[in-house]
């Protein structure tokens, strides 16, 4: 088929690749689902080894609690999530280059520890980050209600 002078192949859909008894869909979702497992391994055990992750959780929580308190709107929400999320994923990176160092250098190195402290220091920038974007958003309304 051509279209304006361009040639388009034509695609044919062959539906019985979806049904769930082709054993290639059922790898792939096999494989899914244990993609998924590794992933949720990986954050019970930030959270049961990072004391930091779990004060970050907290913040996080409250600071939806106060959000719904004060009806903020959904852009907002938005943006509070994302926020809290982003801290979350630099912290779980952040635990990750922490094992890898220990893993490849298990003796104290210079290098090694200017490797972790970057990694914390990245996390402690967006914490200051996310705590900027809490006031923005929940500061006017805070100061409203309260005076």
């Amino acid at each position: 088929m051509e279209i304006g002078g361009i040639a388009h192949a034509t695609v044919r859909l062959d539906i019985r690749l979806v049904t769930f008894d082709n054993p290639t869909v059922i790898r792939m979702l096999r494989n899914l689902l244990r993609s998924f497992s590794f992933a949720f391994e990986g954050v019970f055990y930030m959270f049961a080894t990072q004391r930091n992750a779990r004060i970050e959780a907290l913040v996080g929580i409250a600071v939806l609690a106060v959000a719904s308190w004060l009806r903020v709107s959904r852009v907002e929400w938005a943006i509070l999530l994302v926020t809290i999320g982003v801290v979350l994923a630099a912290e779980a990176f952040n635990t990750g280059i922490e094992r890898m160092v220990d893993l490849l250098s298990p003796e104290r190195r210079q290098e090694a520890k200017h490797a972790k402290d970057a990694a914390a220091g990245a996390v402690l920038i967006l914490s200051f980050a996310a705590a900027a974007v809490g006031f923005v958003i929940l500061g006017p309304p805070l100061w409203y209600r309260f005076f």
